[in-house]
């Protein structure tokens, strides 16, 4: 999509359709008075109505509701519910009227961006039969110049947004497509178009010679071969070296500990948390900011078969601990610790992971806060604010010494799966903990938050969700 800014009155721009938001208490412009429709409007949020003023065609009303209770995210779906009726038009290019300084043009964009990605790609179409219309063109008319944070701020929500629905691609393409292989070479793709990235990438063979022992595990029921993705980003800056680590099992079985067949469809999405954090990369990269970043994303398919392994079999992870295996669908965990200890033994100062990690989440927080959990207040504080921001919010659960009871082993360091329900989250994140060396460390379970969050910018289906956060919190410690 092509973004523009413009200081010119919102009539002057030239667009299929014009989008006019209101709060409660505002005034059409005393040239729409007469306007056809103009008796209709609405202020109520997500209240649209249309107008035919003549100069432009179309314009769009958009109700915003209360002005005190304005923020970013009622503007993102704002302009997803105006991007939806620029559909019902066929409208390619729409301009929206932001004079308004308290209406943020960043959050506009993101709402747009997001609100305007369809998964097509596998459907097949008669000639005459062509393709939906979607927005091309964004203007967003300003009522001065924007300065430079303003500017930045706009280039960041573009890229950021754009880099949200290309992980939402990987995350609806099918386990056929989307192996293991192809995920690394999407990585590949991404160093390729950015000097400042370089990009290794470990086979099966050269993941046991490293002896990561839950990568070997997991992968080891499947035919397709695992791969451990390793990019760094080199952008300067003088702040501490940041981790990415992101969970990215392409298809989750649950392995020799089968998972209901109902839903199982959407196990494809296991590789959410790695999808996040490889486009992330590729946003940051593209944006230029000024730290050093090393990502590890550990990718495996999760299948029963003679050679899986078996609940009650241990294991040694990367880091020397054992773990009892108790239950091959708790595989997220075994493949994160891995990466976890390698990327901080490649240098990592403070690490973020990122995991579609248990269904307790759902549970507990719904789909609206992804689960927050970390050793460090500053790191939780910093992951925290940048959800804030990003719209892609978080709620803090706690770290407590009980909590490593269960994931005591009995005749192992550690078990991967409690025998007791409860505190299933918390205690999958604290499970993690023993393998960041007491780096500062933040785990983001995505669980309920990577797909069908149903906000109006993405109702069903992937959200990407991840990058937004990931963009704005490496903005924020760059230096």
């Amino acid at each position: 999509m092509r973004v523009e800014t413009t200081t010119g009155e919102l009539a002057a721009v030239e667009a299929d359709l014009h989008v006019l938001p209101q709060a409660e208490g505002d005034e059409l412009p005393q040239a729409l008075g007469e306007a056809a429709g103009a008796a209709d409007v609405k202020h109520g949020f997500g209240k649209t109505t249309l107008l035919r003023p003549g100069g432009p065609e179309r314009l769009l009303v958009v109700g915003l509701g209360k002005r005190e209770e304005l923020d970013d995210e009622k503007l993102r779906s704002a302009a997803a519910i105006a991007t939806r009726e620029a559909g019902r038009y066929d409208a390619r290019s729409v301009a929206w009227s932001l004079a308004d300084e308290a209406l943020s043009a960043a959050a506009v964009i993101e709402g747009t961006i997001l609100a305007s990605y369809r998964f097509d790609r596998f459907r097949s179409r008669d000639e005459d039969d062509p393709a939906p219309v979607g927005v091309e063109v964004l203007t967003v008319a300003l009522g001065d110049e924007a300065d430079e944070a303003m500017s930045t701020a706009i280039r960041t929500a573009q890229v950021a947004a754009e880099a949200a629905n290309r992980a939402r691609e990987l995350q609806n393409l099918p386990s056929n497509v989307l192996t293991p292989t192809a995920l690394a070479e999407r990585a590949e793709e991404i160093a390729a178009e950015h000097a400042s990235v370089s990009v290794e990438v470990l086979g099966r063979s050269e993941i046991a010679a490293k002896k990561m022992g839950g990568l070997v595990a997991v992968s080891q029921g499947s035919a397709e071969d695992p791969r451990l993705i390793v990019l760094r980003y080199s952008g300067g800056g003088d702040g501490a070296t940041l981790g990415l680590v992101g969970k990215a099992v392409t298809f989750d079985t649950g392995g020799i500990s089968i998972k209901p067949s109902a839903g199982m469809q959407d196990m494809k999405m296991d590789m959410s948390g790695g999808a996040a954090v490889l486009e992330a990369v590729g946003a940051i990269a593209e944006l230029g900011l000024g730290l050093d970043l090393i990502a590890v994303i550990p990718s495996t398919e999760n299948m029963p078969s003679g050679t899986a392994i078996k609940p009650g079999d241990i294991i040694t992870q990367y880091n020397g601990k054992t773990v009892e295996v108790n239950n091959t669908d708790a595989e997220g965990r075994l493949i994160l610790a891995d990466a976890l200890a390698y990327c901080v033994e490649l240098g990592a100062e403070r690490v973020v992971d990122l995991a579609t990690l248990t269904g307790a989440v759902l549970v507990a927080l719904g789909s609206t806060y992804a689960a927050l959990i970390s050793n460090d207040d500053e790191l939780a504080g910093e992951v925290a604010g940048a959800g804030e921001r990003s719209g892609e919010i978080v709620w803090r659960l706690p770290l407590h010494a009980e909590y490593k009871k269960l994931t005591t082993g009995t005749v192992a360091d550690l078990t991967n799966a409690s025998d007791k329900r409860k505190a299933g989250t918390i205690y999958a994140g604290s499970f993690l903990e023993e393998f960041v060396d007491g780096k500062p460390w933040a785990h983001l379970d995505i669980a309920g938050t990577a797909w069908d969050i149903d906000r109006e910018y993405a109702k069903r289906g992937p959200t990407g969700f991840g990058v937004r956060l990931l963009v704005d919190l490496a903005s924020a410690l760059a230096s």
